[in-house]
């Protein structure tokens, strides 16, 4: 035996130092190894051969991991390759994935890091490497995108079927894109789509819109297929409604959008109809107003229009609502052009998960393009399951960030922002789609997978709800103001103090993400004295006192996990103290 080497493929040897040891114990710690079969070995590093590959979508690239395990003092140490021990990862799979052999396949164009690791004799060790997608295979990018089949149809509800995407480069080259779009049906009446799957389910008889949706690097590309079901019970609309109620035009041409929106009798869904082919859109006075089949209003000539919208059912019931349209003769200039919502669909996978909508305007002045998602009115087709954040006028929660909806219930929901030109009085709309999927049990019996909108799915509502009130004797002159959580001033607006006439209360309600923290103000007012804050607001940040302000206090709503010891982490009331 070689004094001081240990023996190669064991943990045993990383804990015995050979050339401090007795010859009978070494002899005792070699026979203990020989008896146990030590087999696992405990590497002091790991590397990653090559360091970096560039790849094409669909193509495959191979890495190694190679482990270094040291052999005590005055030893060399040895090699050997440890690919398949190692948990490999890919910091983007969106731009590459890596299987459990590091086998890599290039998805998307971009970069991305290839990492692996296993527990060494010092810890968890591990190594990195980078791969580059650059494009498609063959070459060129995608400049495509097509559903296969381009229709399907079943017979009963609880049927499915499984669509595919396939993306086509500049080169011809196709690449099968499923797992990388999103999916979405038109009417999840009819049919319900895994988002990340495009395997369909049949809920009612009637035929959906299948829509495919691939975005990458800036690049978006959508195709669309239908899906029909053959029997089973058709949806009939029982109502419908049109936002805006009214609105109004220049007779220069000015353009309106009106919207429809249908509500199913049975599960109380709503579903943008604005240009489905069993809509009729009528002006009352054409030579006033005219409307196109998609809602689309143009001012004509002076006056005043009823816009009516007819909705046709299966059974050739109609359901209707009207809006109107007055058209001034003002020449409109029209500095609010359009309204974007991005993106363009949401989906999320279990109850009160949320998604953030952005507003996007776009002005005849600059800066031509804006973020207005502070200052434009959300809306939600089905707010009692799909509630969404506003800030603008009617105000259900000023407190939150806006156009952020939460999902309650499984389904979708159209999301629509509202924006008023002061110039014109004009109004703008813009729409997007919130789906939140239910995935049915499969032909096992087996429950809803993860992912799936169901009863027990919840994500912990992360919200703090403050209170503001005034707690001295000044119950006139006293204001408080604090901005949303995303920076719109003024939202929470607490006190009839100077220049806020009217739109203060004496006790004011907001609620705010846990962890965001919150500024209240208590501006200077002519002749009012400021005692300063309550006790909830001066133990957790005060600013000094000053009877001639402005004063401030920042409030941070703590994280969870919450504790019944302190209350002020989900209810948090702070009293300012005017004398």
């Amino acid at each position: 035996m070689k004094m001081g080497r240990c023996l190669s493929g064991c943990e045993m040897q990383r804990c015995i130092n050979f050339n401090h040891l007795p010859l009978a114990a070494l002899l005792a710690a070699g026979l203990a190894l020989t008896l146990t079969s030590c087999t696992s070995t405990l590497v002091d590093s790991i590397a990653i051969s090559p360091t970096e590959q560039s790849l094409s979508v669909g193509q495959t690239g191979q890495f190694t991991a190679t482990g270094t395990v040291g052999h005590g003092s005055g030893h060399p140490a040895t090699t050997e390759n440890v690919t398949d021990s190692v948990t490999w990862t890919s910091s983007s799979p969106s731009v590459a994935t890596v299987n459990t052999t590091g086998l890599v396949t290039g998805v998307g164009a971009g970069t991305t890091t290839i990492s692996a690791a296993m527990p060494g004799f010092t810890g968890s060790v591990s190594s990195t490497a980078t791969v580059t997608v650059t494009g498609a295979t063959g070459g060129g990018a995608f400049v495509s995108l097509a559903i296969i089949p381009g229709a399907q149809s079943v017979s009963t509800p609880g049927q499915t079927a499984q669509f595919i995407a396939i993306g086509t480069t500049t080169s011809g080259s196709t690449v099968n894109l499923s797992s990388q779009v999103i999916w979405t049906s038109s009417s999840a009446t009819i049919a319900t789509i895994g988002a990340t799957t495009g395997l369909a389910t049949a809920v009612g008889q009637g035929t959906s819109t299948i829509t495919a949706l691939y975005t990458n690097n800036g690049a978006t590309l959508t195709a669309t297929a239908s899906f029909s079901v053959v029997a089973g019970s058709a949806e009939k609309f029982t109502a419908l409604t049109i936002t805006p109620g009214s609105q109004s035009v220049s007779a220069s041409g000015q353009t309106g959008q009106f919207i429809a929106l249908a509500t199913t009798g049975s599960t109380n869904l709503e579903e943008d109809v604005t240009s489905s082919p069993q809509i009729r859109w009528i002006s009352s006075i054409p030579s006033v107003a005219t409307v196109s089949s998609s809602g689309l209003v143009t001012g004509e000539s002076q006056g005043t229009s009823a816009i009516t919208a007819e909705l046709t059912n299966p059974d050739n019931s109609i359901v209707s609502a009207s809006a109107s349209v007055t058209v001034t003769l003002t020449p409109a200039p029209e500095p609010l052009l359009s309204l974007t919502i991005i993106p363009s669909a949401i989906t999320v996978g279990n109850l009160q998960d949320t998604g953030q909508f952005l507003a996007i305007g776009t002005y005849s002045t600059p800066p031509t393009v804006r973020d207005v998602t502070n200052s434009v009115t959300w809306l939600s087709s089905f707010p009692s399951v799909f509630p969404v954040n506003t800030n603008g006028s009617g105000v259900p929660n000023p407190g939150a960030p806006a156009g952020v909806v939460t999902a309650y219930g499984n389904g979708n929901a159209t999301v629509i922002a509202e924006a008023i030109d002061p110039a014109t009085g004009s109004i703008q709309t813009a729409t997007a789609t919130f789906n939140c999927p239910l995935v049915l049990p499969n032909l096992n019996g087996n429950p809803p997978t993860p992912g799936s909108c169901f009863a027990g799915s919840q994500a912990s509502a992360l919200l703090a709800t403050l209170t503001v009130y005034n707690e001295g004797v000044n119950t006139s002159g006293w204001l408080v103001t604090a901005p949303s959580a995303t920076g719109t001033p003024n939202v929470l607006h607490c006190g009839p103090g100077s220049g806020a006439a009217g739109l203060g209360g004496s006790v004011c309600v907001a609620t705010y993400p846990i962890g965001s923290p919150v500024t209240l103000t208590a501006p200077a007012e002519p002749g009012v004295n400021f005692g300063g804050w309550s006790e909830n607001c001066t133990s957790i940040s005060p600013n000094p006192s000053s009877a001639t302000g402005p004063n401030t206090c920042t409030i941070l709503p703590d994280s969870p996990p919450f504790s019944t010891s302190n209350p002020a982490n989900t209810n948090l009331t702070v009293g300012a103290i005017f004398n």
